[in-house]
């Protein structure tokens, strides 16, 4: 009886052999360790000083103004920028409240990713 060919790791291009029960070889399979959201800026700081503040102030979504808002989303510089600039990233100045269909749009718009990062060629 033939036996069956041996299983290659299913990234593109990788001649590797998968890890047992996986798909993946040791290397491609590695998993991606992401900071957690407190590493990131998003711990309790984050959520009595901005977030709070931002949702009190704005309780409806200022975008579509008809929705609540769920989201206090940093606007009109990122987190990221308010930290380069030095400038507090926690001070409520920096933000507006969202709902969540206009948090996840604005969202995919100014921070692309994943399949909305454009072609890949």
């Amino acid at each position: 009886m033939p036996t069956r060919a041996p299983r290659r790791c299913t990234t593109a291009g990788c001649p590797r052999n998968p890890v047992p029960g996986r798909s993946k070889c040791t290397t491609c399979g590695a998993p991606r360790t992401r900071p957690s959201s407190t590493a990131q800026g998003y711990g309790q700081e984050h959520e009595h000083r901005f977030r709070a503040r931002v949702l009190a102030r704005d309780p409806v979504c200022v975008v579509c103004e008809s929705a609540p808002s769920e989201h206090a989303d940093h606007w009109p510089r990122s987190k990221r920028e308010l930290r380069a600039a030095g400038l507090d990233e926690h001070n409520p100045m920096y933000g507006r409240g969202l709902c969540h269909g206009c948090h996840s749009a604005e969202t995919a718009r100014h921070q692309p990713g994943g399949w909305n990062a454009g072609p890949a060629y």
